[in-house]
């Protein structure tokens, strides 16, 4: 043991020669093998045979890492992709929407034909869930006015109360302050719908001032009347969702949920109260006057 131990570098060389001369005078040999070849063979095999599985081990590492690399790539892209097709579903859901509050603008205003009108949208609201009172993009310049009707998918939303040059502001129905001749289309029955500040916090507002033997019921459908000096008779407001009797006995109260969605209100259709909207070339040469 010491022995190999002492020259353990020079038998490796020897035997290296060995395993070299005998492989070159065994190259190209056909048939048994001799004793020197199977002595070369039983010492070389194993050799051989952890060799090429050390090779397989590292070509299989090369092969995981490389598929690794090309799958993270490969995901990488099918998430731009997935985030680009959401951008573009969004942004046609968006059109979409844009498109259906146009053409209930449109058949807004072909309901109102006689009425000249003009389309709005709504860049500011007062604080709170619901648009009471908010701001509009269209103003005196446009031809709008004060006490101009507003109208929105579904019908009546309320009217203008103030109009600057580039803007003007509205007031809904469902305000405390506002007050809209009206009647119902089942039994004709009259009142005057009015915005209840605590059913205001539910959407809702109140139809006064009706007569106590009137047969006005839950789900009948309130519209404008003809009594009214702003509003034109016809635009549709809402439904009774309830029917009560004054404490005076005397009359009767409804309450209202109108068809109009107070809580996601964008465009506004405004309607002239007569029928012709102000002359804007006439205006604008006053302003410049």
């Amino acid at each position: 043991m010491k022995f190999f131990e002492s020259y353990k570098k020079q038998i490796l060389i020897v035997l290296a020669i060995f395993l070299l001369v005998a492989s070159v005078f065994t190259a190209g040999k056909t048939g048994n093998a001799n004793f020197i070849e199977s002595t070369l063979g039983f010492i070389v095999t194993p050799l051989q045979k952890v060799s090429t599985n050390i090779s397989s081990f590292f070509d299989d590492k090369f092969h995981n890492i490389k598929n690794q690399s090309d799958l993270k790539a490969e995901n990488e892209e099918l998430k731009s992709e997935i985030e680009r097709l959401e951008r573009e579903n969004k942004r046609l859901s968006l059109l979409d929407e844009e498109n259906k509050k146009l053409s209930a603008l449109l058949e807004i205003a072909q309901k109102y034909a006689a009425y000249d009108t003009t389309a709005s949208q709504i860049i500011a609201k007062d604080p709170g869930n619901w648009y009471n009172i908010f701001v509009m993009d269209k103003g005196t310049k446009d031809g709008i006015s004060a006490n101009m009707v507003l109208t929105a998918e579904g019908g009546l939303v309320g009217k203008i109360t103030e109009a600057g040059y580039t803007y003007s502001k509205g007031m809904s129905i469902l305000d405390s302050r506002s007050s809209v001749s009206a009647m119902s289309v089942r039994t004709g029955d009259l009142g005057i719908v009015k915005g209840d500040y605590t059913l205001m916090n539910d959407g809702l507002c109140k139809m006064e001032y009706i007569n106590s033997d009137a047969e006005i019921m839950e789900g009948d459908e309130i519209i404008t009347s003809h009594l009214s000096d702003v509003y034109p008779p016809g635009i549709s407001i809402g439904v009774v969702k309830e029917v009560k009797t004054d404490s005076n006995g005397l009359t009767k109260y409804a309450i209202i949920e109108p068809h109009v969605d107070f809580k996601h209100l964008d465009t506004i259709l405004i309607i002239s109260e007569n029928g012709k909207m102000s002359d804007v070339s006439s205006q604008n040469e006053e302003v410049e006057d």
